[in-house]
């Protein structure tokens, strides 16, 4: 008597977004609470970067309140240099962000294969980048993660911001706790007088000095050593800078890397910063009207025959997972939920770009509709869309380089999370493998 076959249950798109909705296609990337694994959604054939943070390792290691309020602010963010949130969900073991996928891989990456950059390839990075900076601020959003790592390539070539995990809202009132990677800090972030989003800009400057130079402006062999160098070493250059930047490259990095953000470029207020740094001569090759409808050609384009980011996590995805991830039906009793999980069911929340607007859940507990709106039929977006999504391969712990020792792809400070748009209010979270007790950062940092 033969088998009888058990026909797979219809797929419902026009409910709530779910796993079931997407075909899993390869790892890409591995992180602290989860990974990263390009998918393919099932009805309209489009490729994203799908990534999927566990959720018993996200309230052992305290980041519950962190990784809703990256939720929340991707839901509120939407430009074409941003690898923006398209989809949001969860079932009972973790939560889900479906990005754009960006196929060109982080430009550490290619960084560490190149040596150096190009300065007309890292101006044009830098023209980029700058827009989506305008963007944030315009919204009242500082990243302050920027760095190499956290800047993805489009299969084109094209710049893109990603990694809001340490974003916070601004206001008037200064943040005066540390977070971020400290190689990448502004002063004073870590001479800890209060800082706003200029800090931003300075850790443009920071990016922009490591790709044209491959080396990084300010050095340590300590944590102490590199807060002095940051925060009181003059700025130098190598010594065939003149033959690897021009003048005016140069005279943009410099004014970037300006310690008093009164004077720091792209920091006067309503934006007439950024407004003063697309004058500057250095970008006058940059056709500012183009730049965000993608019209132009990239100076440098990722190999489409290679794969830009480690292909190993592929091979320990197939050989050592031992809960492979797949999707599963949740479970209708959630009444004996921790206050964590509780907290995760109840504030990461779904979301459908195609089908709900953009919107901003800041002040705390306030819904207001935002300026930038979902790309989809009968929602106009308020930006150029964006064509693919997140293939970064996230790093997460201590990067030790050399003699320096940095914090990398969030290790927070704080004590007492909260969503509030405030203060540093994010708990440190710790690399599987590797205890931050070790190297004693927690006293450093608090």
């Amino acid at each position: 008597m033969g088998a009888v076959c058990c026909r797979p249950q219809p797929i419902d798109f026009d409910g709530e977004v779910n796993l079931f909705h997407f075909i899993l296609l390869r790892c890409v990337g591995k992180g602290a609470f989860g990974k990263v694994r390009v998918v393919q959604h099932k009805q309209t054939r489009d490729l994203y970067a799908l990534k999927y943070i566990n959720k018993a390792k996200c309230v052992k290691m305290k980041a519950v309140p962190n990784v809703i309020q990256e939720r929340r602010l991707l839901e509120e963010v939407d430009h074409p240099f941003i690898v923006n949130l398209r989809y949001a969900f969860q079932d009972d073991e973790n939560c889900f962000f479906v990005l754009d996928l960006m196929l060109g891989g982080d430009l550490r990456f290619h960084l560490e294969r190149l040596l150096s950059i190009p300065e007309e390839t890292v101006r044009f990075y830098v023209a980029q980048l700058s827009s989506a900076l305008s963007f944030l601020h315009e919204m009242g959003i500082m990243h302050r993660d920027i760095k190499p790592d956290n800047i993805l390539l489009d299969e084109r070539g094209n710049a893109h911001l990603t990694d809001f995990n340490i974003a916070v809202h601004f206001g008037e009132r200064k943040l005066t706790g540390v977070a971020g990677s400290m190689a990448y800090m502004a002063p004073e972030i870590l001479l800890k007088r209060g800082y706003t989003y200029y800090i931003d800009w300075w850790s443009l400057g920071v990016c922009a000095y490591e790709l044209i130079f491959g080396r990084r402006p300010f050095r340590g062999r300590s944590n102490s050593d590199l807060t002095y160098s940051i925060s009181k070493d003059p700025l130098k250059w190598p010594d065939d800078a003149d033959k690897k930047c021009s003048r005016n490259g140069i005279q943009v990095i410099r004014g970037l890397l300006e310690r008093d953000p009164a004077k720091r470029f792209g920091c006067k207020p309503h934006g007439e910063g950024f407004q003063e740094l697309r004058r500057h001569p250095w970008f006058k090759p940059i056709d500012w009207d183009t730049l965000e409808t993608k019209e132009q050609t990239p100076p440098f384009t990722p190999d489409p025959k290679k794969a830009n980011f480690d292909a190993s996590h592929e091979l320990e995805e197939l050989l050592l997972e031992d809960n492979p991830l797949k999707a599963k039906a949740r479970k209708a009793n959630q009444d004996n939920l921790s206050a964590e999980m509780r907290q995760m069911e109840e504030q990461f929340t779904s979301y459908d770009f195609k089908k709900m607007q953009r919107r901003s859940y800041y002040p705390h507990n306030q819904h207001l509709i935002s300026t930038a709106t979902a790309t989809s039929s009968g929602l106009a977006s308020s930006r150029p869309g964006t064509p693919a999504n997140d293939l970064r391969v996230e790093n997460n712990g201590l990067r030790i380089e050399g003699n320096d020792v940095q914090l990398e792809n969030g290790l927070y400070s704080g004590n007492n999370p909260e969503l509030n748009g405030g203060d540093d209010t994010i708990s440190m979270r710790e690399r599987d493998t590797l205890r931050m007790d070790k190297l004693q950062m927690e006293k450093e940092y608090t």
